[in-house]
């Protein structure tokens, strides 16, 4: 999803946005150029992996492969597969600990990145031997001082593609800035992660333009989902989805408009963070609409557990961001909060079973129904969220995704010739045949997203009615989308994931009901269509169609309350493994 260039007179000193913005041509740009843009940009890839020939798959599957989860997994030892189920946290202990180096950590993860990549086609820019050189460093450094550098000494980290990385391209899925938008410096996030110790070694793909919640541009193609290749890993931060899920990396930093880092999360069946806007530092991005603030985006984690989400907006905080970056709150982070010290005995959740314009499938109703009987079980309270105009809500949003009716994007497009992908294609047909809005158009824009805010606000107060705690519900727990991982090209509805974009409310994704056993469920199960819109969705729905993918759940705190999302996001995994 596009995210603006937020910038701090720290980071924007001698940095120059004219440098990302190509010049538009002075004649008509031959429309078959950009397939060689293309095939450079891969030639260029390959060359870096064929370096490392002997971690490559024997044989790359077949199509009709679906799964490659595992395959991934085969040219490593018994030691490295330990070391790539391990999660972040006990990561940076293990090698605080020397019992692994970060030499052998990172190797560990480049084999699988290696054989991820020919799987799922799920990384952008490679740079190994930077990681490793780096790896060494941090070696050298604990054997001779005895002490780590930062929290995330020796960690890997994978970066989302139009993250700014010291060096590297940031095409961002548009082949007019393939080769010409290598970054002079960092983003603030990746500053912080170098300083923290973590390895950086790889970018991952997003799709063109940004704005889609699936993964495809015509610079690297289509990314695909690891434990069925003919569904979706989402997006926009599909190829951190694809990579993580395949034991690829530990931790990758993804960014969050409308659901960029949550829906590759629950697709791919990791843990997926968006903050609200301002507690996590977001300057150096490069994207369409630098500059917009009418919705702005966030960067969060994706891991492969709940501790390591904290582990990585404790390390932002810890490092003060909002000195590196003016827009971040200095709220410092609220350790006691994540470790549930200030959480009451007994919580009220509520549960959106459906926002009133797509139901979801079956899978996902009846992981709402187990988490429910567990929390009830464990001593809490359960009310059903009721849904506060969500078509209304999507329909605001796409007017502030789109303020200009489109016309960056297809500018953008135009200045090399390439065709808009089947994603960006759906989500431009939102103001097809509509001129940007004017001044006034988008005061009056903004005035209803206060508005709206300010009701959704509140509805959540209101539930104090209903509940018998004496407070309103602590927490609201939903899907991330109203499908499993999508067939491509087939994602329709973002209402459970953007409507909490536009009310700035964080939101963490996690994985709860393991990956979908098509046997479990009838084919023939259908909704009464209310809509054009769910019957589309509904049409998908055949347990063998997602056959494998992850089952998961969001949950929704209030504005700035990260940590005491994190918190009862404790205590729901508990009662649902109880």
């Amino acid at each position: 999803m596009t995210d603006k260039l937020s910038t701090s007179d720290a980071f924007s000193k001698d940095f120059k946005l004219s440098r990302y913005i190509p010049t538009p041509p002075s004649t008509p740009p031959d429309l078959a150029q950009w397939t060689q843009v293309a095939e450079l940009k891969q030639q260029t890839r390959e060359k870096n992996l064929s370096k490392y020939q002997s971690w490559r798959l024997d044989q790359i599957p077949s199509e009709d492969v679906l799964d490659v989860s595992q395959l991934v997994l085969s040219k490593l030892s018994e030691r490295e597969r330990a070391i790539v189920h391990l999660d972040a946290t006990a990561i940076t202990a293990a090698i605080r600990e020397r019992e692994y180096t970060a030499v052998e950590v990172l190797i560990a993860f480049c084999k699988v990145t290696v054989a991820a990549q020919d799987t799922t086609n799920c990384i952008t820019e490679i740079f190994f031997e930077e990681g490793l050189a780096r790896a060494r460093e941090l070696d050298e450094h604990l054997q001779r001082t005895g002490e780590v550098v930062g929290p995330l000494h020796g960690l890997p980290v994978s970066i989302k593609d139009h993250i700014l990385v010291k060096g590297q391209d940031t095409s961002t899925g548009y082949i007019t800035w393939a080769n010409e938008t290598v970054a002079e410096k960092d983003a603030v996030v990746v500053d912080i992660l170098r300083k923290a110790g973590a390895v950086l070694y790889v970018k991952t793909a997003n799709p063109q333009t940004l704005l889609c919640l699936e993964t495809n541009n015509n610079v690297f193609g289509r990314t695909v989902n690891p434990f069925n290749r003919n569904l979706s890993p989402g997006g926009s931060s599909g190829g951190e989805g694809a990579l993580i899920s395949s034991h690829g990396s530990p931790m990758g930093v993804g960014t969050d408009i409308g659901g960029s880092i949550r829906v590759p999360a629950a697709w791919s069946g990791l843990y997926g963070f968006k903050p609200s806007v301002a507690r996590m530092p977001h300057a150096g991005l490069l994207g369409s609409h630098d500059g917009m603030d009418n919705i702005v985006g966030v960067v969060g984690p994706l891991a492969t557990s709940a501790r390591d989400l904290e582990l990585f907006c404790r390390t932002m905080l810890q490092y003060e961001a909002w000195l590196l970056e003016h827009a971040v709150l200095e709220i410092p982070w609220r350790a006691e909060v994540v470790e549930g010290k200030t959480l009451p005995k007994r919580l009220s959740f509520a549960i959106l079973w459906d926002d009133g314009v797509v139901k979801p499938h079956p899978p996902l109703v009846r992981e709402m129904q187990r988490a429910k009987k567990a929390l009830l079980a464990a001593g809490h309270e359960v009310i059903d969220w009721q849904p506060l105009e969500h078509k209304e809500a999507w329909d605001l949003i796409v007017k502030l995704y789109l303020l200009d009716g489109g016309q960056e994007y297809r500018d953008t497009l135009k200045m090399s010739g390439e065709p808009a992908v089947p994603g960006t294609e759906w989500i431009l047909s939102h103001a097809a045949g509509r001129p940007a809005y004017t001044v006034p158009e988008t005061w009056k824009l903004n005035l209803e997203r206060e508005s709206f805010r300010a009701r959704a606000l509140a509805h959540w107060n209101s539930t104090v009615s209903r509940t018998s705690t004496g407070r309103p519900v602590d927490g609201i727990i939903c899907p991330t989308a109203a499908t499993l991982a999508i067939p491509h090209d087939q994602t329709r509805w973002w209402g459970y994931s953007s409507h909490w974009n536009l009310l700035d409310l964080p939101g963490v994704v996690f994985p709860s009901g393991g990956r979908l056993n098509p046997g479990e469920f009838q084919p023939v199960e259908r909704v009464e269509p209310r809509n054009a819109l769910e019957k589309e969705v509904w049409s998908l729905w055949n347990p063998e169609t997602f056959k494998g993918a992850p089952i998961n759940l969001q949950l929704i705190g209030r504005r700035h309350n990260e940590e005491k999302v994190l918190a009862m996001l404790n205590i729901v995994e508990k009662a649902m493994k109880a």
